[in-house]
């Protein structure tokens, strides 16, 4: 069976862009088909797109290419479990920012790409898990600062609409049902009876 190349780009948000990553794995040849994407964050392995590549594309002789190596997990230990399980399903892994992936060694030489690519691994694995700690803890301080300041950080409290008085008083005397004043003013049924208990 002919061996085939695989690219998958992760970014951790619905709203953060996969173009710079999706051109990276285009240029080295990946068709479109065969580039997998996910936005979910790179907490855990549990994602959508990865599991479908694991298991149920990826075979024996075929050659998986991301753009950084943080792109498969931001935790070292997940990493270093990935790379394994590559390793022993003869999965080939390229990573486009560490340059000794990319090369292929002859035939009884690959020891020292192994070698060069296991250092390289530990270092960017522990920069990876750093980074994801950062930003826990940079999330962390910006609620606490919030808090501080009083910043209700919780969902926008419901505002009685301008007209809200003078349809409950219809609603009130019978003129109009409660739907009818949740239509008009504009609240769905939860908030427009927390309002009027309010």
């Amino acid at each position: 069976m002919e061996s085939r190349i695989y690219g998958y780009a992760r970014v951790s948000t619905k709203e953060q862009n996969l173009d710079r990553q999706l051109v990276a794995l285009k240029e080295q040849g990946i068709d479109e088909r065969n580039i997998i994407v996910d936005k979910e964050s790179g907490k855990d392995l549990d994602r959508t797109g990865y599991q479908a590549l694991i298991n149920t594309m990826l075979r024996r002789g075929d050659t998986l290419i991301i753009k950084s190596l943080d792109r498969l997990s931001r935790n070292k230990c997940h990493i270093k479990k990935e790379l394994e399980r590559f390793k022993e399903n003869g999965v080939r892994i390229k990573v486009i920012d560490l340059p000794t992936t990319m090369i292929d060694f002859p035939e009884g030489q690959e020891w020292v790409m192994e070698m060069v690519n296991n250092i390289l691994i530990e270092v960017l694995g522990t920069i990876a898990e750093q980074e994801r700690n950062s930003i826990k803890q940079r999330q962390a301080e910006g609620i606490a600062a919030a808090k501080e300041k009083g910043v209700d950080l919780g969902r926008p409290k419901a505002q009685k609409s301008e007209n809200w008085e003078s349809i409950i008083a219809d609603m009130r005397a019978g003129k109009i049902t409660a739907t009818k004043a949740m239509e008009l003013t504009g609240t769905k049924r939860t908030t427009f009876y927390k309002l009027l208990n309010s």
